[in-house]
């Protein structure tokens, strides 16, 4: 079997889809999946791309990825990574390939200069909960999680 981790490139925007639909469908959030491949491209390899990925091959199928960017937190003056999203198919998971992907995720981001990953895992989500602490991750529930977005959005820009 060959394990392979790598940048998503451009060639791969119908696998991620694919994935991304998987893991909605895990979270019960499929109502909320709205991005397109062209909204994927824009966002990853457009002007002004912002979105940087990894993508988990089993024998050359696309089986797992993660999505990321960086932003700063601004009280401790660090650089950080936001893991927006990690999702490997249920078959691959207990196989070490979730721990391999935040390794990689962390090396990319200790040599590009960042000091930390941050992200926000599902409350029901007790296995990766169980997971993100076993690898040393902490969870701050001093903060709640807020958004503007669709008609909020628009009136607060108005």
């Amino acid at each position: 079997m060959e394990i392979v981790i790598r940048k998503i490139e451009l060639d791969d925007l119908t696998a991620l889809l694919r994935l991304m639909r998987e893991f909605a469908e895990f979270e019960h959030l499929e109502a909320y999946l709205e991005v397109t491949e062209e909204r994927l491209a824009a966002a990853m390899f457009g002007e002004g791309a912002f979105v940087s990925g990894l993508l988990l091959e089993i024998d050359g199928s696309a089986a797992g990825y993660a999505l990321f960017y960086p932003y700063f937190a601004s009280f401790r003056g660090q650089r950080g990574i936001y893991l927006e999203d990690i999702y490997l198919a249920q078959a691959c998971r207990g196989r070490g390939l979730g721990s391999a992907m935040l390794k990689e995720i962390a090396r990319k981001a200790r040599n590009g200069g960042f000091e930390r990953i941050d992200f926000q895992v599902l409350n029901w989500n007790t296995p990766a909960i169980e997971f993100y602490k076993k690898l040393g991750a902490e969870c701050d529930d001093s903060e709640r999680h807020f958004k503007f977005a669709g008609d909020a959005f628009d009136s607060l820009a108005d």
